[in-house]
């Protein structure tokens, strides 16, 4: 018997043309700094979305991408 463990990644990533700077990335989620007047992942590769996905949904121009990686 074989046990296959699936070890899912999470690709974090702004637009920085989109990003506004408002930082409040910052404010939510611990992943973020504000890095030349501009949202900025500390970890662009994360095992659980965890904060990132509550910077994502409150972003006021959309700009963080949250992709799977396999």
């Amino acid at each position: 018997q074989m046990n296959f463990w699936k070890v899912w990644m999470y690709k974090i990533s702004n637009d920085k043309e989109k990003c506004i700077g408002c930082g409040m990335c910052v404010q939510l989620c611990d992943n973020w700094e504000l890095k030349d007047g501009k949202g900025n992942p500390k970890k662009s590769k994360v095992e659980e979305k965890g904060c990132n996905e509550k910077a994502k949904e409150s972003c006021p121009v959309q700009c963080i991408k949250i992709e799977e990686e396999k």
